[in-house]
């Protein structure tokens, strides 16, 4: 049985999924079906488990984190969040993904920054340049280059 100081960590990979030696996957992360994670992609799990649902892009150095927010310490008595990331979302070159909850059918390209407080719902796309920290939903909006939303 795994105690508070030395947290069990796993990651569980479903059948199809397409997992590159290359990339880094850390703490307790699921990755579901036809998921595929490219070289130097990197999947870290911190502060809680992230669940990856069935038919996402994780492309070449994409960061995908669910870290502690920064007034809160890993030795801090905080209950795990679990970050979850729905079906069929890309996470382009670069781009750099804190949100807990994303939904399905979202884009975040290239270089796009998603803070740990942002909801990313349905068919939603941030584009280069974008940094996206307050505590916002979007819900099928596209943001202009250069929008700090």
């Amino acid at each position: 049985m795994a105690d508070k100081q030395n947290p069990q960590k796993s990651v569980k990979i479903a059948a199809g999924a397409v997992v590159c030696v290359e990339s880094e996957i850390r703490g307790d992360v699921t990755i579901g079906p036809r998921t595929v994670v490219h070289p130097k992609a990197r999947i870290i799990a911190e502060a809680g488990p992230i669940v990856i649902g069935e038919g996402n892009l994780i492309e070449e150095q994409a960061l995908i984190i669910n870290g502690y927010p920064e007034n809160i310490t890993p030795e801090s008595e905080v209950e795990p969040k679990t970050m979850t990331i729905g079906m069929n979302n890309v996470f382009e070159v670069g781009c750099v993904s804190q949100a807990l909850k994303i939904g399905d059918n979202n884009v975040i390209e290239s270089k796009a920054d998603v803070g740990r407080n942002v909801i990313l719902t349905v068919a939603v796309s941030l584009e280069p340049s974008v940094r996206s920290t307050r505590v916002k939903s979007f819900l099928k909006t596209r943001s202009s280059t250069g929008l700090d939303v």
